[in-house]
């Protein structure tokens, strides 16, 4: 397939040397210093001949034990997910309040927001700032009550038929001004506004939100105090990605990681010539410095995306060549989109080759060979099933007040956060079909970290394995899933099942 990028073949050099895969050394090194730094107990990055790079355990692991709780390099919220759920936009942890999570859906549903054309802005941003961190200490009004318990004779708590409640209710619940009871006793973070303005991002801490700022959304922010060239064109990009594949967005999260770090290695780097010399001279070939930000994107496994993506089951083999050629165009697409909104022209050359679709293609497909699902229990859930267990004097008066938003919300009163991220040590882990761990949120892990259980004791040099399919489907089916992720499994259940 030809490229239908300029920069592909204007910057070729450049391009071969970020896609050149690490040496085992360099992978080995940067796996240690992540262990070490992170202070990973009992894990070892090392090297198979026939597999590549696997995880190992340095010590012995006992079933239901907690194995790696993996920090993700970049992550990203689901943008249908986030008129349900109010997240940290870095941790992706729960914020505000009961309340807030509660009447913010609620008011947005009423509305009829959708978040195709763009990321959901909070245009009652100031509104819910004032309240979201006020004591909420007043009871709903009599009035409201008298319609809820109306609503209430007509539904119950598990119809799949929405009630909608009376006027002005949800968004009295969202700025603070009435509490729901027992509430107190499922805390959530402050909300943090993004201090760029864009009424797009919330935190749960001043950190979550420094690091975000710095890692990529000085970028990506479409407020006044955005580092982007155009806002216009973000605005565009984020629509179109919103528009046909999300998954675009993770990776521009990647490219602006890796475009703030060479900035930030450059400054160092000049710094550190100053104390030298008393004049900088500037080299046109800042190629090691662009390779050294690179990094940590560099140590995942990469196929372009229009090529390693599955055929989709409607699509016939004998259209599979367009197929393919159309997500190619869908990505330059994507990409010209963002190069127009994030790229200076004063910038240095070499930079201009993250913005090659050779590499975006590249990113898109790590991700997809690559990614987790990114999955946080949502707190309404808890406090509904609290109310639920509560002795019956309590539960019937607390009912009267709860039941109502239960039944605005209907059976997707438990929508969790998701999204999907990319882990870095967690993406070097092998897939078996009888594995020894996997990905599970404990009652305690409240945050968007990648979660890995053991499921049977792992000894100690034993590899730590987890299924990247539903190891209960056949043969024949888990062969063909495996297939789009290049290898077939040669498991000790693959190998007693094959015919």
């Amino acid at each position: 397939m030809e490229s239908i990028c300029p920069i592909d073949s204007q910057f070729s050099r450049e391009i071969s040397a970020l896609l050149e895969p690490p040496s085992v050394h360099q992978q080995q090194e940067y796996f240690d210093n992540l262990i070490r730094t992170r202070q990973y107990r009992g894990l070892k990055v090392k090297h198979n001949g026939e597999l590549g790079k696997g995880v190992y355990a340095d010590l012995d692991f006992g079933e239901g034990e907690l194995v790696l709780k993996d920090q993700m390099l970049v992550g990203a919220q689901h943008s249908s997910n986030k008129i349900d759920c109010l997240v940290c936009s870095y941790c992706f942890r729960f914020i505000g309040s009961i309340e807030l999570q509660i009447g913010r859906r609620l008011y947005l549903q009423g509305l009829g927001v959708s978040t195709s054309n763009g990321c959901v802005r909070e245009t009652f941003s100031h509104n819910l700032l004032n309240h979201c961190q006020a004591d909420l200490s007043e009871d709903i009004d009599n009035s409201y009550m008298e319609e809820l318990d109306e609503l209430k004779e007509c539904t119950s708590s598990s119809s799949e038929v929405k009630v909608p409640l009376p006027e002005g209710v949800a968004e009295s619940l969202m700025n603070g001004e009435s509490s729901l009871p027992y509430s107190e006793k499922f805390p959530l973070p402050s909300t943090i506004a993004c201090s760029g303005g864009c009424g797009e991002a919330y935190y749960c801490s001043k950190l979550c939100a420094e690091s975000d700022w710095e890692s990529s959304h000085s970028l990506l922010c479409t407020g006044e105090k955005s580092e982007s060239i155009s806002r216009e064109a973000l605005s565009k990009f984020i629509q179109h990605a919103n528009e046909t594949n999300d998954i675009f967005l993770l990776a521009t999260k990647a490219i602006c990681f890796t475009v703030l770090r060479y900035k930030k290695l450059k400054t160092a780097h000049l710094r550190e010539q100053e104390k030298f010399t008393s004049s900088i001279v500037l080299k046109n070939d800042d190629l090691p410095l662009l390779l050294e930000a690179w990094k940590p994107i560099s140590m995942g496994y990469k196929k372009r995306w229009w090529d390693c993506i599955a055929l989709p089951d409607d699509v016939d083999s004998c259209d599979e060549a367009a197929f393919r050629a159309q997500l190619k165009e869908l990505a330059f697409t994507s990409l010209k989109l963002l190069k127009e909104a994030i790229f200076c022209k004063g910038c240095e050359p070499c930079i201009l080759s993250i913005f090659s679709l050779e590499i975006y293609g590249h990113i898109i497909g790590m991700f997809e060979l690559n990614n987790l699902d990114l999955v946080v229990a949502s707190p309404v859930e808890d406090y509904f099933l609290y109310i639920d267990d509560l002795p019956y004097p309590e539960k019937k008066k607390a009912e009267e007040i709860t039941r109502p938003f239960l039944d605005a919300l209907g059976d997707d009163y438990s929508i969790p956060c998701q999204g999907t991220a990319f882990f870095p040590l967690q993406s070097c882990m092998n897939h078996s079909c009888c594995p020894n761990a996997k990905a599970f949120k404990r009652e305690e892990d409240r945050d968007g970290q990648a979660t890995i259980i053991a499921l049977r004791p792992i000894s100690k040099q034993e590899e730590v394995t987890i299924s990247y399919i539903d190891e209960d489907l056949p043969f024949d089916e888990r062969q063909a899933l495996l297939a789009d992720y290049g290898f077939r499994c040669k498991c000790s259940k693959c190998s007693e099942e094959e015919p």
